[in-house]
C-alpha cells in the first residue's frame, strides 16, 4: 500500500521519468475509446483483384459472343455455310478467350511468378485451342475462310472493347 500523500508513478520509457498512475491510466483509457471508435472493415468492400478478373473476362466472353453472332447473322444472307463459317471464327475466339481465363484466375491468391506462368500458360493454351477450332472449321468442315476471319476480326474487337468500355 502506498503512503498517504505520496503518488505511484509508471514509468513511460522515454527518458527516465515518471507518470503518475492515474495520469498513465487516463492516457490508456482515452487510446481504448479511439480504438473502438475506428470503422470495422466491412469484407464486401475490400478489393479482390481475381474477382474483378473474373467480372472482366465474363462480360468480355458475353462481348464477344454477341459481336459473334451479329457477324454471324450478318453473313446469313450470302448462304448457311457462311454464316456458319462466321460463327466458328467468333468462336474460336470465345472459346479460347474462356480456356485462358479459366486457366489464368482459377489457381487463387499465388506468388508472382506462379501468376505470371498461369497467366502464360493460358494465352499459350488460348491460341492452341484457336488455331485448333479454325483448322477444323477449315480443313475438317470445309468452311469458307472470309467469313470466318470475318468473325475473329469481329470477336477479337469486341473483347478489346469490352476492355476499353469498363463500366
Amino acid at each position: 500500500m502506498a503512503p498517504v500523500g505520496k503518488i505511484s508513478t509508471i514509468p513511460d520509457g522515454s527518458d527516465g521519468r515518471r507518470l503518475p498512475a492515474c495520469q498513465s491510466r487516463s492516457i490508456l483509457l482515452r487510446l481504448n475509446r479511439a480504438l473502438l471508435r475506428l470503422p470495422q472493415t466491412d469484407e464486401s468492400r475490400v478489393h479482390d483483384p481475381l474477382s474483378a478478373g473474373r467480372r472482366l473476362a465474363s462480360r468480355a466472353t458475353a462481348w464477344q459472343a454477341g459481336a459473334t453472332a451479329l457477324v454471324a447473322l450478318a453473313f446469313l444472307p450470302l448462304g448457311v455455310p457462311s454464316a456458319l463459317a462466321a460463327a466458328v471464327g467468333g468462336g474460336a475466339i470465345v472459346a479460347g478467350g474462356l480456356v485462358a481465363a479459366l486457366m489464368a484466375l482459377s489457381g487463387g491468391v499465388q506468388p508472382a511468378g506462379m501468376a505470371m506462368g498461369r497467366l502464360l500458360a493460358g494465352v499459350m493454351l488460348k491460341w492452341v485451342v484457336v488455331f485448333a477450332v479454325l483448322t477444323l472449321g477449315l480443313a475438317g468442315f470445309k468452311l469458307p475462310p472470309l467469313p470466318m476471319l470475318g468473325g475473329v476480326l469481329a470477336a477479337t474487337l469486341a473483347f478489346v472493347l469490352a476492355n476499353l468500355l469498363k463500366r
